[in-house]
């Protein structure tokens, strides 16, 4: 009887009761509404995905997995060389049921790829560093890279190589406190601390004592934004956004991108004061060239314009990731093959004791370098968008919008495959470390200089050999890595 009476005395409170059940009912059935379309959406993307790749055959794939139960971290390299084997021109692989691939094995595919197509970059979800060289597309990557090309003219890069050489002692006496008869010594991670001390020094002018620091915040950074973005590219629901940002694995990555740009902040905002310094900038401009980091504050483009300090960050951030992390995949992989075959290590040794002489190239060396980054290479996957349709040779075509990946199968080392009579037949798109094109590595000689000048340098100190016991695991992520690092023995020599 209270409850009618309340009823009859405040007639709004039921009101207000209705309207609030019916707005949850129309909340309900707009989000019911949006799921359905959502599916529908995605139903007709995966039928015409599958119609588009009906004339790539490749491997049997799971409806809703794809293919990434067989691309798991220690199966992956394995996997995709056997597949290479089995579909020499390409293949599709997916990511789960709405997002695919195609493999290019084939070096006249990736001609294809590269040269009959327009390409954009292909990393949506990897954009930790920013919108830098390896992210832009369209006019301002052309703006960009021609503001950058001046840093790495040869004649700006060859006083580094001096830099870079203090670098590498730097870790060679490390190893010698460290080598023992029996116990075997881990390089990768004081490789990469060399590489960014390195870099440090020689492109942005900065003294720093990275290999000497006992918890490197920055190093542990890199390595966990160059796995949490390969866990990312693996897991299907993680390539929304929002439910990536949400998720416990999307805030660990935001926090580690925001100490890596807190990182960039500081190199730049050290330079920039210190070129505030009317004396120091005189200096700089007293320079033949300028560094890399110079090159950025000081460029401008043909209305005067220079580069904003998100854009700053983006590209010091992109080259001291890609250009240190990379590199020093391909310097621990370079040793780890020079160790499993110590007849191509004495041949380098000799190749280099005979430079401190009267030689002045290193052939066979470099011959071994090329070997190593084809068989490990830094960057085992380069993915690109077409920014318009696509006709290989065979006639299959395929329309703008979809993703091409270069990926590279493994074989037996043999640093002969690159001397010149066997160079000289060779398809031009065969071997691609640096990619091609208008996109290739920027940094590429910077990159080749450092392993030749790390190789030379450890091969005069110490004779390396493999752990049996701690065989390398390899993952691609980022950049090619060892699940369990890179152990070799080191001897001393007299």
């Amino acid at each position: 009887m209270k409850s009618v009476l309340e009823t009859v005395m405040n007639p709004s409170g039921v009101w207000l009761n209705g309207a609030v059940s019916q707005m949850f009912q129309l909340m309900a059935v707009v989000c019911l509404a949006c799921v359905v379309l959502k599916a529908i959406q995605l139903y007709w993307r995966r039928q015409k995905l599958l119609k588009i790749f009906k004339s790539f055959p490749g491997p049997p794939t799971h409806w809703l997995y794809g293919h990434l139960q067989m691309l798991q971290q220690e199966d992956e390299l394995y996997n995709t060389a056997s597949w290479a084997q089995k579909y020499p021109h390409c293949h599709p692989v997916w990511l789960g049921s709405f997002l695919v691939f195609l493999w290019i094995n084939h070096p006249e595919y990736a001609k294809a790829v590269y040269i009959g197509s327009d390409l954009t970059s292909s990393f949506a979800l990897c954009s930790s560093i920013g919108q830098g060289l390896l992210i832009l597309n369209g006019p301002k990557w052309f703006q960009h890279r021609r503001l950058l090309t001046p840093g790495f003219h040869y004649d700006i890069l060859k006083p580094y190589v001096t830099v870079m050489a203090d670098s590498v002692r730097v870790m060679l006496d490390k190893w010698e406190q460290l080598i023992t008869q029996d116990n075997s010594v881990e390089l990768f991670e004081h490789v990469s601390l060399m590489t960014l001390d390195s870099i440090m020094k020689s492109a942005f002018s900065y003294q720093s004592n990275r290999q000497t620091d006992s918890d490197n915040l920055y190093i542990q950074m890199v390595n966990d934004l160059s796995l949490m973005v390969h866990l990312r590219v693996q897991t299907p629901l993680h390539h929304n956004n929002l439910i990536y940002w949400l998720s416990s694995q999307g805030r660990r990555f935001r926090k580690a991108c925001r100490l890596v740009h807190h990182h960039m902040d500081k190199v730049i905002r050290e330079r920039k004061e210190f070129l505030k310094d009317e004396r120091q900038l005189e200096k700089i401009q007293r320079r033949r060239h300028l560094d890399f980091l110079d090159i950025l504050l000081s460029a401008k483009d043909e209305n005067g314009a220079g580069l904003s300090d998100e854009d700053l960050r983006a590209e010091v951030s992109t080259f001291m990731f890609a250009g240190h992390d990379t590199t020093a995949s391909g310097i621990s992989w370079l040793l780890y093959c020079l160790a499993l075959h110590p007849e191509h290590q004495q041949r380098c040794r000799e190749e280099i004791t005979e430079i401190l002489g009267d030689r002045d190239t290193m052939t066979y060396t470099t011959m071994c370098i090329k070997e190593t980054l084809r068989l490990y290479p830094p960057v085992p996957a380069v993915a690109r968008e077409l920014g318009a349709p696509v006709t290989f040779v065979d006639g299959r075509t395929l329309p703008k919008g979809l993703t091409m990946c270069l990926y590279y199968s493994l074989q037996v080392f043999d640093p002969l495959r690159f001397s010149p009579e066997n160079s000289a037949g060779r398809h031009s798109y065969a071997f691609l470390p640096f990619a091609a094109g208008p996109r290739n590595c920027i940094g590429q000689q910077f990159a080749m200089n450092e392993m030749k000048v790390a190789l030379a340098l450890t091969l005069l100190r110490f004779e390396l050999s493999p752990d049996p016991a701690k065989p390398p695991i390899k993952i691609p992520q980022a950049a090619l890595r060892s699940k369990n690092g890179i152990h070799l023995h080191l001897k001393k020599l007299q």
